[in-house]
């Protein structure tokens, strides 16, 4: 049984926000609520929080099905302009694919960064020192 949790807990100041999460398959709840939180106290409006927070499901459920743990969540918030910025890194390439992709036909799956693609200015990927793989995206405020 997995217990969806916040592993290391959140460290956060006014404009931005880090935390480790469970490598599971409940780990896109627990991005979710957290950057929900996250969102909250930073008084995001509406249409960016739902935005950012779709965001956030799709690019940890892609690093949960596709890359090895620990997975880290980092939000970042532009002062100037509102525009959220959101990092998903992980331990690199999984060997082979998670339970759920593993299991479900070719046209279950594969949409994420089309989604992705459709609700941010811009989002790529980048490697970090040690093999590690970062997922970027960056939305505007509405």
């Amino acid at each position: 049984m997995y217990v969806s949790r916040v592993v290391a807990g959140i460290s956060r100041n006014d404009d931005q926000a880090v935390a480790v999460i469970a490598h599971c398959p409940e780990a896109a709840g627990t991005a979710r609520h957290t950057t929900k939180a996250v969102l909250d106290s930073w008084h995001v409006r509406l249409e960016t929080a739902d935005a950012v927070l779709m965001v956030v499901s799709e690019l940890v459920t892609n690093a949960v099905e596709h890359a090895r743990p620990p997975l880290m969540l980092h939000l970042h918030r532009e002062e100037d302009d509102g525009r959220v910025c959101i990092e998903v890194t992980d331990n690199g390439p999984a060997p082979h694919d998670g339970p759920w992709t593993s299991s479900c036909a070719a046209d279950e799956h594969g949409r994420g960064l089309a989604i992705v693609d459709a609700l941010t200015e811009a989002h790529g990927t980048h490697g970090v020192e040690g093999g590690r793989t970062t997922h970027w995206a960056h939305l505007a405020a509405a």
